[in-house]
């Protein structure tokens, strides 16, 4: 008997959002069928793939990061030097330096140095997406500013989480036009419920997107992997509309946190190269996710961004 295959393609698909001014935007989500299943059906946008960079500048501790970003000192010029990362299609910035934990900038000063990136990075034809601080009570002062600083450019920040997305909606869509990310922890349940809240305060399909958590494979990674894959079959199978939006994951962080990654050759000899371990972190990490189904993925390595946007090309 012959093998006939049937392709599975979803009547629903995932909400389209587009970030970025002209001649220097992306747009991600729109898939009806499962993650990286092209042979079922050509995906109308491949997944993204975003580089990162801190307002604190690079590790120049890692040999092949220092060198990619040699001579490249302000801001504005490592933001235009990511801008030259083959495979980047945005630019990450986090605001660091805002941190009260760490050197707690003002916002003015952080929203400041994100305008300053942002316009490099136009003039680059890169997108960008903004980054806070990871603290609520911060991150509810910081973003606001931000939006306002950058009104008219149509930039994504990230993220509105439960405690916080009424003033960052408000302020960052309403108000100053840009999109934001909705935050929440590694839970189908705890997604829904924080996008049905933005949604309820007018917040349009389009204007948003999710952000399900994050965590470096070997490291928890299959409660994200599972998460994210529950939330794509529910948008996709069951007409979910509330989980209709594209994802993005930020693997940067965690990648380069894990001991993998962090510890000296000298201590670990065995394990080789603490770049080349980073590097091969970030590869396998962005890799499950979007095997998973996240819709673009925020790496931190150059040599990361490429490999894997290698294999979105090579896939699509």
């Amino acid at each position: 008997m012959t093998f006939k295959r049937e392709p599975q393609v979803f009547g629903a698909s995932i909400t389209e959002v587009e970030f970025g001014t002209e001649g220097a935007s992306v747009v991600f989500g729109g898939a009806n069928t499962l993650p990286l299943y092209n042979f079922d059906a050509q995906a109308k946008h491949r997944a993204l793939v975003g580089i990162e960079i801190s307002d604190k500048g690079p590790d120049r501790s890692l040999p092949e990061l220092s060198a990619f970003y040699s001579g490249a000192e302000s801001l504005s010029d490592i933001a235009s030097r990511a801008c030259t990362a083959p495979g980047a299609d945005f630019v990450s910035l986090v605001l660091e330096s805002a941190d009260p934990n760490g050197d707690n900038a003002t916002s003015e000063d952080a929203a400041a140095l994100a305008k300053e990136v942002a316009v490099a990075l136009a003039a680059g034809g890169k997108p960008v997406v903004i980054q806070g601080t990871g603290n609520v009570d911060k991150d509810q002062e910081l973003i606001p500013k931000v939006a306002e600083a950058l009104q008219g450019m149509n930039v994504l920040l990230l993220s509105a989480k439960e405690e916080n997305y009424k003033g960052i909606a408000v302020a960052a869509v309403t108000a100053y036009g840009q999109k934001i990310g909705a935050e929440s922890s590694v839970d189908i349940n705890l997604a829904k419920q924080l996008n049905v809240l933005i949604a309820q305060m007018g917040i349009k399909p389009g204007s948003y997107v999710m952000n399900l958590g994050a965590a470096a494979a070997g490291y928890g990674f299959e409660y994200i992997s599972s998460t994210i894959e529950r939330v794509k079959l529910a948008a996709l199978s069951q007409n979910d509309d509330a989980l209709q939006m594209p994802s993005i994951t930020s693997v940067a962080e965690d990648a380069w946190a894990v001991k993998e990654a962090v510890v000296s050759e000298d201590d670990f000899p065995e394990w080789g190269p603490r770049e080349e371990r980073g590097i091969e972190m970030e590869i396998s990490t962005a890799a499950a996710a979007l095997a998973a189904g996240t819709d673009a993925v925020i790496l931190r390595h150059p040599a990361s961004v490429k490999t894997i946007a290698d294999m979105v090309a090579a896939l699509a």
